[in-house]
């Protein structure tokens, strides 16, 4: 098949990856622009521009290519990967595109489903290959793997395996005929949620939850709170009989450290709380 694959960051690689060891013509690869890094600002390309240019496949910033993709080189089906950007509806009406999606539509529809399914406490959470469409997330299912979240499962390890799935499903759809699945995509049933992007302040530790919401904060990743008026990072931690134990954590302007060993050094107080001034 004819492919434009549209992706943007690393778990966008596997799949762009698979689809081409299986086979696919993938005619056009669209990413977001490179982004200066660094001090000395240096543009550095997006993980899927660099993977399809060791593939030696065609690079575009401008999704508005894939019009040209379809007209010029025949191009059957757009296949969209964490993309970031919504695609227009006059892009959507010259060629079929589908996404894959990591939650279990409908719910977590939007940017951050991984993170929210943990945060959310979900016991399961999974890829869905869906019909793209003008609405955020809202078109037809073809198929949807689910995936279990333990008790200690952290968003790290959970994008891991999702972007195996969606990399084998992606593969397993796409080699059969595209005219024998692409009109048979079934309407989303059951609870909607948005996953809203995360902002930095959502990731500050709040001290009044509950022990559980706060050890799946930190499975989540980036979780911090203040000591003596400085950041502490905490990037593990175990849930003890409901009391929770931090394991690995990072003071403000040092590197990672396991938690004994900060303690040992920074003697708190039984009077000294985190997330106070």
């Amino acid at each position: 098949m004819k492919l434009v694959y549209l992706g943007t960051p690393e778990m966008a690689v596997p799949p762009l990856q698979a689809l081409h060891a299986a086979g696919h013509e993938i005619v056009l690869v669209v990413t977001r622009v490179d982004k200066k890094r660094g001090r000395g600002g240096a543009l550095s390309p997006s993980p899927v521009k660099a993977a399809a240019i060791e593939l030696g496949l065609p690079v575009s910033h401008d999704p508005d290519d894939v019009i040209l993709a379809v007209e010029r080189d025949g191009a059957e089906l757009g296949v969209v990967v964490a993309y970031g950007r919504m695609i227009r509806p006059h892009i959507l009406g010259v060629i079929p595109m589908v996404n894959a999606h990591f939650s279990l539509l409908p719910r977590w529809r939007g940017a951050a489903p991984v993170e929210r399914a943990l945060l959310a406490g979900d016991s399961e959470t999974g890829v869905c290959i869906m019909a793209l469409e003008e609405g955020l997330d809202t078109g037809g299912v073809y198929n949807c793997v689910t995936t279990p979240i333990t008790d200690d499962t952290t968003a790290a390890e959970l994008r891991v395996r999702l972007v195996d799935i969606a990399a084998d499903l992606l593969v397993r759809t796409l080699n059969t005929p595209l005219a024998e699945w692409i009109d048979t995509a079934e309407p989303q049933h059951g609870e909607t949620l948005y996953a809203a992007k995360f902002a930095k302040p959502d990731f500050e530790i709040d001290w009044a939850q509950p022990a559980e919401h706060v050890h799946r904060l930190i499975r989540v990743g980036g979780a911090w709170t203040t000591f003596r008026d400085k950041r502490l990072k905490i990037h593990a931690a175990d849930l003890v009989d409901g009391v929770l134990v931090p394991t690995s954590v990072q003071p403000e302007g040092k590197g990672p450290m396991d938690f004994a060993a900060w303690r040992n050094g920074a003697q708190p107080t039984a009077n000294e709380l985190f997330g106070t001034l």
